[in-house]
């Protein structure tokens, strides 16, 4: 058994899992990477590793600092661990979107929460402005950044792809949903370059972001008409980090965004055709959305209760 060195070092290394029913379902082979099984809960541990290291590379970071991010709440939390496994005081602000699940395990890894109004990415108020000149006020601080933040993107997903990219020589195609990019810009870029450019990469988003726009008109970007109910994604720009790509039923409890690419994959092998290979990424748990997407009376405000499978309707976990 490999020993892991600290919170940092256990992250990576999460399985492949074979989606059986809904492979049998399609024809298709579908793989989810079950990055829910970091040791903070999501795929944001490897951003949130990645951007660390990165700073204390780069001198921008000493010991007893500051780090600080404008965060839906995945990023925050691995951040938290990250801190907590360093001796850095971590700071996030936090749009009050959010789940509550979410706010309460940042507080409870230590971190200093600061749940302000959301407002869009171009309004000085949104929170991702807030976390930056927080950081800029103080000495031995860093914005960690991780929407244009290329540390993110840049090593984050290699050793995630490596051993099955190399294996399938091509013959796959990924679908992810977009939050900060890092995941889609990181795994794509690799894959596409070992594949000679045969690996397909396609982008999942809910249906009123403003990325889809863009990726349909060739490049322009359109205000969308509302906001998404799925926490963490439908980024409403072109962040660094994707600019530098662009430029149930397997008995797994996901989150919303892995629903969507889960979703995403089975389209697309269906788009594909029989035989083909689809590989996505399972970003996080479901229990840090319970006061949301299992709860009737979120469900019945947002118009989603009656697309609640029968089987769940009945069940304890909705509350």
């Amino acid at each position: 058994m490999k020993i892991a060195d600290r919170f940092t070092g256990a992250v990576g290394n999460t399985p492949l899992i074979y989606l059986k029913t809904l492979s049998e379902r399609s024809g298709c082979k579908i793989f989810a990477k079950a990055e829910f099984q970091n040791p903070g809960g999501s795929v944001k541990d490897r951003a949130a590793v990645s951007t660390v290291c990165d700073a204390e590379k780069k001198g921008l970071i000493k010991p007893g600092g500051t780090v600080v991010e404008g965060t839906g709440g995945n990023t925050g939390i691995g951040l938290a661990h990250v801190c907590r496994s360093k001796g850095y005081r971590c700071v996030i602000f936090m749009p009050n979107t959010q789940s509550q699940e979410k706010t309460d395990l940042l507080r409870m890894l230590g971190a200093e929460v600061y749940v302000v109004p959301d407002f869009p990415y171009k309004d000085p108020r949104n929170h991702n402005h807030l976390a930056k000149e927080y950081a800029e006020k103080l000495e031995n601080a860093i914005w960690t950044n991780q929407f244009d933040n290329t540390a993110n993107a840049a090593p984050i997903m290699f050793p995630l792809v490596r051993k099955y990219g190399n294996r399938w020589k091509g013959r796959s195609t990924g679908s992810y949903a977009l939050g900060t990019g890092g995941t889609l810009a990181g795994t794509g870029k690799y894959l596409k370059e070992k594949s000679n450019g045969k690996t397909q990469v396609w982008l999942a988003v809910p249906p009123d972001s403003m990325l889809y726009t863009y990726i349909s008109s060739g490049g322009k970007l359109s205000e969308r008409s509302g906001s998404s109910v799925v926490e963490g994604i439908g980024q409403g720009r072109v962040t660094a980090n994707l600019g530098t790509f662009v430029n149930g039923l397997d008995g797994l409890y996901v989150g919303a965004s892995s629903a969507l690419n889960v979703v995403a994959a089975i389209e697309l092998a269906q788009k594909l055709g029989k035989g083909s290979r689809v590989a996505t990424a399972i970003p996080d748990g479901a229990y840090r959305y319970q006061s949301r997407l299992f709860s009737k009376k979120w469900l019945h405000s947002n118009g989603l209760y009656h697309a609640v499978p029968e089987h769940l309707r009945k069940c304890a976990v909705l509350h």
